[in-house]
């Protein structure tokens, strides 16, 4: 599993050159606290002390200005923090979504509830104490640095006396540091738990208010309410372990450079010095410590926890990072194996459920173009969602050209198929980048050429060509439908799966691309939504509830009473059809009555 520390240094590694110029500006920032000690000495002893006010005020003009620039570069460092921080983020909810999606549609999976609180709230969590740890870490390194630099520069022995305290105090909150981070975890923990409960809670609020079941889900949702309260408590405790680092390391150095003082200022050192010293101490040293604990306790342990558990969530990502479909060629064409093949498939929505598929048997062979017809509700999306290895029978056995789609990799299915459903999904990038979505490595001339043969060069010539933005909002469903089909044709896999992708379509365009797709070497399967659709496919599969019939159109028409319903829902009669390729759609049975739609 990728662990934290793997995953900050490779964000740092991958953002070097903002590092750079962060840290180029944080010695810009730090200038007033590695000049403000030496230059107030100097206003102080050569300066106001010696009789010399105007030159107490130059010198103090000096520092006036370090403040400055000192200001000046805390502004850039701040514009710079974004640069670091939002690509980590933006990487974050990469690895949520992806591993939420990958729980949710893997064999055997389901959907995590808690995947609410952790793109929610735990992502934006760690992007926020992400941007505060560096910054904290950032100015104690340069201040205290800077600090420290100062004060050897004016009185190298009050430097040994200051440095002692605050190690002191560092190392008593290195080792508070890990029962810290058992209680940040909890609290982490407690939340997930309480975002489940939540969930479940108000997904099923019907359910609770029928079976009067309110006071008792509101005292179970109160029980995880109080638990992570409990465990909020046990977390500020540890203000008081805190609170003592900052007493040993923040004003023990205080109390050592009053201390001295008298001995400071007989081994010749002048009051001024005396005073510079303290101020590198009040103004450089202890605000850098406390910041430093204080950040790390608080957004620190809450960014290496958070991280943690969002890491843990998302490990099996590690293996297989990037898409499966980048890489993958089609398979071989074999005369001896079926494109498809299920046996004895059961498949119900819930145990109590009336099954869907019962005992399904079906045999596509490679190269077939079949088209599945039925009534609204009857199973014809819930059989391409098998088919593609999204759902998993209860009973029975499905296979992809051989591969049986349980237990499959998403590599091994995505060589294999590849399902385009009604609604197509596009996503702001170049014109390109959306067309060779499942073949990224495509040639352009095999792109163009694809463009050419579905039709698609007016679409992406409105849109600005292959390297213009394409944004969702500038296309119709229709459109979005056409980018989505033009992917399936580019796909390496042979069986293309269309579960009602032409929907949005007008008639001849839809027959425009289902003929081409027809054409392209391997097997179409059609969801069809016209019975245009059925009249262009080599076979139709009709699925009738508790019986499913295969033939071509004119078989089914002779064979099957239900599909001659269906094919006048359509048309003025089934003679009609024989004769017509694209049939009008009619809204009422022969006796006047209002029908349904043809699904």
């Amino acid at each position: 599993m990728t662990t934290v520390g793997a995953v900050v240094r490779a964000a740092l590694r991958g953002r070097r050159a903002a590092l750079w110029r962060l840290a180029g500006w944080s010695v810009a920032e730090s200038l007033p606290a590695a000049a403000a000690g030496l230059l107030t000495a100097r206003a102080v002893d050569d300066g106001f002390l010696a009789g010399r006010p105007l030159a107490g005020l130059l010198w103090l003009a000096l520092l006036g200005g370090a403040v400055l620039v000192g200001a000046y570069g805390t502004a850039r460092a701040y514009a710079l923090l974004g640069d670091v921080v939002e690509p980590f983020r933006d990487e974050l909810l990469h690895r949520v979504v992806a591993a939420a999606v990958g729980q949710a549609t893997a064999a055997g999976g389901r959907a995590d509830d808690a995947v609410v609180a952790r793109l929610t709230h735990q992502v934006e969590l760690v992007r926020d104490t992400w941007a505060g740890l560096l910054m904290v870490i950032r100015g104690f390194l340069f201040a205290a640095g800077a600090a420290l630099i100062g004060l050897v520069s004016l009185a190298a022995p009050v430097a040994l006396v200051v440095a002692v305290p605050v190690l002191a105090g560092l190392g008593l909150f290195v080792v508070a540091l890990p029962a810290m981070v058992a209680r940040q975890r909890q609290y982490v923990l407690a939340d997930e738990r309480l975002g489940r409960v939540a969930v479940t809670a108000v997904s099923g609020h019907r359910d609770v208010v029928a079976s009067g079941a309110r006071d008792r889900t509101a005292d179970w949702v109160g029980e995880q309410v109080d638990a992570q309260a409990r465990v909020e408590r046990r977390l500020a405790t540890m203000a008081a372990t805190r609170a003592l680092s900052l007493a040993v390391g923040g004003w023990l150095p205080v109390l050592a450079v009053l201390l001295s003082a008298r001995w400071l200022v007989e081994q010749g050192l002048g009051p001024g010095a005396v005073l510079g010293a303290l101020i590198y101490v009040v103004r450089g040293v202890q605000p850098a410590l406390h910041t430093l604990v204080q950040g790390v306790a608080a957004g620190g342990l809450r960014f290496a926890v958070t991280l943690d558990r969002l890491l843990r969530t998302s490990a099996h990502l590690d293996a297989v990072h990037e898409r499966p479909v980048a890489t993958v060629t089609a398979p071989r064409a074999s005369t001896a194996t079926p494109a498809l093949s299920l046996r004895g498939v059961t498949f119900r929505y819930g145990p109590c459920a009336a099954p869907v598929l019962d005992g399904f048997d079906l045999d596509v062979p490679d190269g077939d173009h079949l088209a599945i017809v039925g009534a609204s509700g009857i199973g014809k999306s819930t059989l391409a969602n098998l088919v593609a290895g999204i759902l998993h029978p209860q009973a029975g056995r499905v296979h992809l050209g051989g591969l049986p789609v349980a237990g499959a990799s998403p590599a091994e299915l995505a060589r294999r198929r590849v399902l385009i459903p009604q609604e197509a999904y596009v996503f702001t990038a170049p014109v390109r980048d959306n067309l060779a979505y499942l073949r990224p490595d495509v040639p352009q001339e095999v792109l163009e050429r694809a463009v050419a043969r579905l039709g698609l060069g007016g679409l992406v010539r409105r849109l600005g060509g292959y390297d213009a933005t394409l944004r969702p909002a500038d296309l119709s469903a229709g459109e979005r439908q056409q980018v989505a089909l033009l992917r399936a044709w580019l796909s390496p896999a042979r069986l293309v799966i269309l579960d009602e992708a032409t929907c949005h379509l007008d008639p001849p365009t839809e027959a425009r691309l289902e003929r081409a797709f027809a054409e392209r070497p391997g097997t179409l399967v059609v969801i069809a939504h016209r019975v245009s659709s059925a009249l262009r496919a080599r076979r139709v599969l009709l699925l009738d509830g508790a019986s499913a019939l295969l033939d071509d159109h004119e078989g089914l028409l002779e064979r099957s009473a239900t599909y001659r319903e269906l094919v006048g829902y359509w048309t003025d009669g089934p003679e009609r059809v024989r004769s017509s390729p694209t049939p009008v759609r009619s809204g009422r049975r022969p006796d006047g009555s209002a029908h349904p739609s043809w699904p």
